[in-house]
């Protein structure tokens, strides 16, 4: 038996490397790689740039949707993508925090020094802005962000980014003096809605979007200027002008060629017209740069399919991997019971961490996409397998053990041909919820750009459209009965008869 603390860990290495580290070469041959963060403005400039991309003859690949500041950043530094569309005030206020750099060339010098470079500004400045309903606003006679001192009682939603961010919440409340203490943090889409609904009364929102306008919102004047200028510009990897110069001369065209009120132009289309960005971004190059451009519009049935076989990708290799690892597992902690405690109180301790925040310890270590969300995955389809491998081991009653020995049966073999097969269901059954478990938190993946019904989740959010969000979770819940369904015939192949007629009595 001691020979399983030698075999194991390396088994389990073996087993992450065959179906991790493909994908990590994989992902890394991909000549041109674009990222944008989940709004729509950074997904329509992310589009801009692929078409124009696309224009030179290469096909880039476009991460759309990744996440915040943060996750962009250091996917950009790590060579997991090589340009995104960024804003110099969050470069000052947010990367390069503490290092007092505020102008765009002190921004491109201190840029250098991570080997990233940044083009000249796009032509227009979405700063930041604290919103209220034009109606509240009138009624309480607040004007600008210092009259809010007068109404402690105010409920606040901040998006998450904005509430940690340097030029965030914690620093407007210090400069602002503000007292309000029920100020929570929620995705920036949904704060339109609470807005809506009055179950708060201010909001950060970009100066850009369309829909100030569509939902009458008033924004308050920054009196005390905390908020810097924020002027697009697009940041990429320095060794693009060796690598890719194409890339640097294409990227260059836009500077000063998007003002404020055509990228408000833009926004609106995407959010409250429904059209697609890619169109929007094929129409605004063929009106300001006279470029005929290419755009694909996926019909909802073959992006279904794509994002369902991505979502499929993810539950099989994780799910497959747990299997093969946990209830090995199971049967070392059953028959060694101090290391039973040890694997347990790991395993259990893993599946207390928030999904969410599995995924962003994976970042560090394997990057963005598909391999972060596997191993995460993974991870949190461990414990019910080793739990009910355990369990069921564990519980086997004294007498059919000793009628085995008596027999003369060797472990090896009483594993095999008895306490198997009599555990055969319980294993299924954490099998089985393993699988529904994974198949839901795998739409958090899409946070991360590895894709699946989480993106259509995603999407649906980001435009207010219930008819995305209806699109990818449904088939999630309908692919999590299936698989429940597929587990529950699989046992009349691998539980013995006997055990299935006792269990039907």
């Amino acid at each position: 038996m001691k020979t399983y603390f030698i075999i194991l860990p390396l088994f389990v290495c073996n087993i992450l490397s065959i179906t991790i580290l493909p994908l990590s070469v994989q992902s890394s041959t991909a000549e041109i790689k674009i990222g944008s963060k989940k709004f729509t403005e950074s997904v329509i400039l992310g589009e801009i740039v692929t078409h124009l991309i696309k224009s030179t003859g290469k096909q880039p690949v476009y991460m759309r949707e990744l996440g915040g500041t943060r996750v962009l950043w250091n996917a950009l530094k790590k060579g997991e993508i090589d340009i995104y569309p960024e804003y110099t005030g969050t470069i000052s206020e947010e990367i390069l925090a503490g290092e007092g750099v505020y102008s765009e060339e002190e921004i491109r010098q201190a840029l250098t020094k991570h080997h990233i470079k940044m083009t000249k500004a796009l032509g227009f400045n979405n700063t930041y802005a604290i919103g209220m309903n034009k109606e509240v606003a009138e009624e309480l006679k607040i004007q600008k962000i210092s009259d809010l001192r007068h109404y402690p009682d105010l409920k606040f939603g901040f998006g998450n980014e904005f509430m940690d961010r340097g030029d965030g919440w914690p620093a407007l409340r210090k400069i602002y003096n503000l007292p309000q203490k029920n100020v929570r943090g929620l995705d920036h889409d949904l704060a339109y809605r609470g807005l809506e609904k009055g179950s708060i009364q201010a909001i950060d929102i970009y100066s850009t979007d369309a829909r100030i306008k569509y939902y009458g919102l008033r924004l308050l004047e920054d009196d005390l200027n905390h908020f810097p200028m924020y002027n697009a510009v697009i940041l990429y990897r320095s060794d693009l002008e060796k690598r890719a110069p194409y890339v640097v001369a294409v990227l260059k065209e836009l500077q000063s060629k998007i003002n404020e009120s055509e990228m408000i132009k833009m926004n609106s289309r995407a959010n409250l017209e429904m059209v697609s960005e890619s169109k929007i971004a094929s129409d605004f190059l063929l009106e300001k740069l006279s470029l005929q451009t290419e755009f694909f519009e996926e019909s909802a049935i073959r992006r279904l399919m794509r994002h369902t076989g991505e979502h499929l990708f993810l539950v099989a290799i994780s799910l497959s991997a747990a299997i093969i690892i946990s209830i090995p597992l199971g049967i070392l902690s059953a028959k060694l019971p101090k290391l039973g405690q040890i694997v347990l109180g790991i395993v259990g301790v893993i599946q207390t961490i928030p999904s969410l925040a599995i995924l962003v310890f994976m970042i560090p270590l394997l990057g963005i996409g598909g391999p972060p969300a596997i191993m995460a995955l993974f991870l949190y389809s461990v414990l019910p397998i080793v739990s009910n491998t355990y369990t069921g081991l564990h519980d086997i009653r004294p007498q059919i053990r000793e009628s085995a020995e008596a027999l003369g049966l060797p472990s090896v073999a009483r594993l095999r041909l008895i306490e198997l097969p009599m555990v055969s269901r319980s294993i299924l059954a954490g099998i089985k919820t393993s699988a529904v478990i994974n198949i839901g938190t795998a739409t958090l993946g899409a946070l991360i750009g590895a894709g699946g019904y989480g993106q259509l989740i995603l999407t649906g959010i980001r435009l207010d459209n219930i008819s995305l969000i209806l699109q990818g979770a449904v088939p999630a819940a309908i692919l999590a009965l299936i698989a429940q369904g597929c587990f529950e015939a699989l046992e009349k192949f691998f539980v013995p008869k006997g055990l299935r007629l006792k269990h039907n009595e």
